[in-house]
């Protein structure tokens, strides 16, 4: 029996990063032998076993054929003739095919350590477009390194695009991919990899239609939607905001996909366009509900937010209202850092205030001060509470600065 630390341990080592999971890849043994050793079998598909000790995976040495379309349409073969080479070579990228043995020393088939240093993400075999996966993969660690993809490489993807392999990828593994690209430190690479090899416009289409749609430059020197929104949510990632805020980031604008060509670079009602855009993107994927309904704000009320200082406090009111501000204000505290994320992610706005956000935490504030218990006492009859709730809100917003 020999064990290899492999992957994206061996890879992250490699470039210096902190590594968080171990996995490890056992040769020349078998199920029985793993779990005399005390080893606890957990792989549903394949040869996956638990260290009885640290309870990091240990996996047998293994080949792969495809049998059907999608991720899941492969047939396992695990046995001690597979060699550490041939479990390698099933692999995705040259990055995630390095090993190192017990004695500390490297073995790297596939040139994934020059790979490494050149920033290439670069597939192992002609394999590589068996699974559909491996496109939103890619993506995802363009995302987080940085890397550019290698020609061959973004061929066989666009290759799997346009041959419908694409198509294989259930909703909950698209959300997940997704997920953890949105949460990579340059997440906009995440989404240009993908239109590049024209997955973007089979997965998140809405957000494929934002690129070449002009906006007005008095507001937007970026012009182009699809920029802006990417810039957004780089901004929303360079302040280490939520999920949640990061895929506002990326939603908020998906009316101006819609807007009719003749009405460009101005957007008239986008805001409520977007709304049933959103939602339904959300449904597809299956994106959670957190996500979802702090995205629904978001493209709702985003442009009444950038406005809030000429907002008299009925309309101040209307939007706390709306947005469900008085019973869930942390959630407004995560819309609010979308807006910000939208006003400064432009270009030459990194650093400008957002006084807008002041002003509106302050008016919440003021509003939930407001003892709804008391002022319904004072109603006449209980058809009379909510309107003089509201009213006493509406009349502490406008007592802010009095």
């Amino acid at each position: 029996m020999e064990i290899y630390s492999v992957g994206g341990a061996v890879r992250d080592e490699l470039l210096g990063l902190p590594v968080k999971d171990r996995d490890h890849v056992v040769v020349g043994s078998s199920p029985e032998e793993m779990e005399k050793l005390g080893f606890r079998p957990v792989g549903k598909d394949f040869p996956v076993f638990l260290h009885p000790e640290t309870h990091e995976e240990y996996a047998l040495a293994r080949t792969e054929r495809k049998t059907a379309k999608g991720y899941r349409g492969f047939e396992i073969y695990a046995s001690p003739e597979v060699t550490l080479q041939e479990d390698l070579a099933r692999r995705d990228l040259t990055i995630n095919a390095i090993a190192k043995d017990g004695n500390g020393k490297i073995i790297d088939p596939f040139g994934g350590i020059a790979d490494l240093e050149a920033g290439i993400l670069r597939h192992i075999s002609p394999a590589f477009p068996e699974d559909p996966v491996r496109v939103l993969r890619v993506a995802r660690f363009s995302a987080r390194f940085g890397f550019q993809v290698a020609p061959e490489t973004l061929a066989l993807m666009n290759e799997m695009v346009h041959n419908g392999e694409i198509e294989a990828l259930v909703p909950e593994r698209v959300w997940q991919e997704i997920a953890r690209g949105l949460m990579e430190r340059k997440p906009s690479r995440m989404f240009y990899v993908l239109k590049e090899c024209g997955a973007l416009g089979r997965i998140l289409p809405e957000i494929d239609a934002l690129f070449g749609v002009p906006q007005s430059p008095v507001h937007h020197p970026e012009v182009d939607t699809g920029l802006h929104v990417m810039l957004v949510l780089d901004h929303a990632a360079s302040n280490d905001h939520s999920l949640e805020v990061r895929f506002s980031a990326l939603m908020h604008d998906l009316g101006k996909g819609t807007t009719p060509v003749e009405e460009w670079p101005h957007h008239p009602g986008h805001e409520e366009r977007g709304i049933s855009l959103v939602r339904d993107l959300c449904e597809r994927i299956r994106a959670p509900n957190e996500c979802r309904d702090l995205a629904l704000i978001t493209t709702r009320y985003h442009g009444m937010a950038h406005n809030a200082e000429k907002l008299d406090p009925e309309g101040i009111f209307g939007m706390l209202q709306g947005t469900d501000a008085f019973r869930k204000p942390e959630r407004f505290e995560s819309f609010l850092l979308a807006c910000i994320s939208d006003y400064r992610g432009r270009p030459g706005y990194g650093a400008s205030p957002y006084p807008q956000a002041d002003r509106l935490k302050k008016a919440l504030g003021a509003a939930l001060s407001v003892d709804a218990g008391l002022v319904a006492k004072s109603a006449a009859n209980p058809a009379e509470i909510k309107e003089k709730v509201a009213r006493a809100r509406i009349a502490a917003i406008g007592g802010m600065s009095e």
